[in-house]
């Protein structure tokens, strides 16, 4: 686990000023911490994904850069924060489609921006790896027998979800499946895997980064994973179309926007950073360990699939059977 503070602004003032007279990026960006603002709680996958690109623009910008977790509402407390922040290149969040897709529709009486127009578009991230796990005390080796219990025990297991992602899959399965669940909510993965270990809950759909020691010591069985092909760190769990779910089109993304009014050079010399930074190889090999699949864009082409996202979402929650709250 990366520490919550990666370092201080490096050498004595006149050292320090040199830097900022000979880096473009640093004499765009406001000489104090960098806040990287996370949808969810420390431990979470996003908040894994967060320190990893914390520690590498610390390294090229010279300055403090600082990961800030605010779970809850379904990640609008985190666009919330974000929204309200300077445009001046300080404060960016880790966006997902928790707080950029989903939390539009399920939060529409309460949530306080629009993901189109109250964001600047940094740069495209990358796409997490959902699994469909259950504890040992499920009696199911595969997902045909996990159905089978369901089906055997209509309204009787309990499911955890910690994003919004896991909200819409596990939604979705149940209408697919023809299963009866309960849902008990939590604000991020960390204490909903802690429950699900102890058996307080016997379903999730999860992403790897939050369990992955748990599923390698056995103490989660793993059903399917959500991708369009198994997935290189657990190649012997099948997909959701290999186990009956052929139409099962949730796809977990990542990305880095900022208030919106950013300025254009600050934006680009971002992305710059990001694309570079997710290209080494040392980094692409702590991404592969969780599962997570790095994507860059231009910050045109993010805005782009933002937009798109926002209706796909829709959508899918709609097709799920989720209301607006």
């Amino acid at each position: 686990m990366f520490g919550r503070i990666f370092g201080r602004l490096a050498g004595v003032a006149a050292v320090a000023v040199g830097l900022v007279t000979s880096s473009p990026v640093m004499a765009q960006v406001p000489d104090k911490p960098i806040r990287i603002v996370v949808p969810f709680g420390a431990g979470s996958s996003t908040d894994i994904i967060a320190r990893i690109l914390a520690s590498g623009l610390q390294d090229e910008l010279k300055q403090t850069v600082i990961v800030e977790n605010k779970p809850g509402a379904d990640g609008a407390i985190s666009g919330a924060e974000v929204k309200r922040a300077a445009p001046d290149g300080n404060t960016l969040l880790l966006a997902t489609n928790s707080p950029l897709s989903v939390a539009p529709y399920l939060q529409q009486k309460t949530i306080s921006y629009n993901p189109v127009t109250d964001f600047t578009p940094v740069a495209h991230v990358g796409y997490y790896t959902f699994f469909l796990v259950s504890n040992p005390g499920v009696p199911a080796k595969s997902m045909k027998e996990l159905v089978a219990h369901l089906k055997a025990n209509p309204g009787k297991l309990n499911y955890a979800t910690g994003n919004t992602t896991g909200i819409v899959a596990s939604a979705l399965f149940a209408t697919q499946a023809g299963v009866e669940m309960v849902r008990v909510p939590y604000k991020t993965e960390p204490p909903a895997v802690v429950d699900l270990t102890s058996g307080q809950v016997q379903l999730m759909f999860c992403s790897y980064a939050t369990m992955a020691g748990l599923l390698k010591d056995g103490k989660l069985t793993a059903h399917a994973v959500m991708m369009p092909t198994r997935s290189s760190v657990m190649p012997e769990v099948p997909t959701m179309a290999e186990v009956g779910f052929p139409d099962f089109p949730v796809t977990p993304w990542a990305a880095l926007v900022g208030p919106a009014g950013m300025p254009k050079d600050v934006v680009a010399k971002y992305n710059k950073l990001v694309v570079e930074l997710l290209s080494k190889p040392e980094v692409k090999k702590q991404l592969d360990q969780q599962a997570f699949a790095p994507k860059t864009s231009t910050p045109d082409e993010l805005g782009a699939i933002i937009k798109a996202q926002v209706d796909v979402w829709a959508k899918l929650s709609k097709a799920s059977g989720l209301e607006p709250q």
